[in-house]
């Protein structure tokens, strides 16, 4: 499976620099040095990869799926870069190297993440290759999925969580907003750039986008403390120095394991009833739990 996802993540990262390359001429060189520093890395692009699988599955070609992939990726670059600052998490590794307020400092970053939540509505907008109404659409759900009602709501549960007492029922609550949204809107963009995807698909397919969500998330907080920083490219154990409640440690290693499972099997089984055999959208909800970093 590994071969086709390299193909979105190399397809991804030339959008990527081209999109950056494209607003330049009035940005500060600061700026642009650092949004390239914060974007063009070594990620693992999953939502993009996510919004060609599901189009490509759809039969739609991968050009119309460009600026979709794009936004969904500057937007998850955003909270990256906002969430290792002092204020959240105050981490100072990501993707192996320095995070993007250390490598520059603190407000340039804040202006980073402030910049790249701009440009993702910017490319959306102007994507011709998309109708209007394909357009107007996929802002409505980045904008739901990336704000007070999806992963910000979740980056304030999570803050807030460093002080109380939640249940698991919280806890996948607030992941559901802060990982697993952003997962969704990536999936709901490779149904609403095909032509002919039903209602029916794209809900059954905001659900797999669900069970993903959970899945990466819980095997992020298996590997938090199986892993090496090394191996993670970010600092190992951050969580348990923030005092985070994660799934590992409401249900023990073992049972976060299998619970990461039970979320990948029933993703696949709605791929099975709707008929969405494609086998890189099957490899993807393997890859979340066999990942290493």
């Amino acid at each position: 499976m590994l071969e086709p996802l390299h193909r979105f993540q190399q397809r991804i990262n030339q959008v990527l620099e081209t999109c950056i390359a494209e607003r330049r001429h009035t940005m500060p060189e600061r700026l642009f040095d650092a949004i390239n520093y914060s974007v063009l890395d070594a990620g693992k692009r999953l939502r993009p990869a996510l919004t060609y699988a599901v189009g490509e599955s759809l039969g739609t070609p991968l050009s119309l799926l460009d600026a979709p992939a794009a936004a969904i990726e500057l937007i998850h670059c955003y909270s990256l870069v906002h969430d290792d600052l002092p204020a959240m998490d105050d981490d100072d590794l990501r993707r192996g190297k320095p995070t993007t307020h250390i490598a520059f400092d603190e407000a340039t970053a804040i202006l980073v993440g402030d910049a790249l939540q701009a440009m993702a509505f910017d490319v959306l907008s102007q994507a011709s290759e998309l109708t209007a109404i394909q357009r107007l659409e996929m802002i409505r759900v980045l904008a739901r999925a990336a704000g007070a009602n999806g992963m910000v709501a979740g980056q304030m549960r999570d803050m807030q969580a460093q002080t109380q007492s939640i249940t698991i029922d919280d806890l996948r609550r607030l992941h559901q907003q802060k990982t697993g949204a952003l997962i969704e809107a990536a999936v709901s963009f490779g149904c609403l750039a095909s032509t002919h995807a039903s209602e029916a698909t794209l809900h059954a397919l905001e659900r797999y986008g669900a069970h993903l969500g959970l899945a990466f998330q819980i095997q992020d907080d298996v590997l938090d403390i199986t892993q090496t920083s090394e191996q993670l490219g970010k600092p190992q154990g951050s969580d348990s120095r923030n005092e985070k409640t994660t799934f590992v440690s409401l249900l023990g290693l073992e049972a976060a394991k299998a619970e990461a499972h039970k979320h990948v099997s029933l993703a696949k089984n709605l791929l099975v009833e709707q008929q969405l055999t494609a086998d890189l959208l099957t490899d993807l909800c393997d890859y979340i739990v066999a990942r290493t970093h």
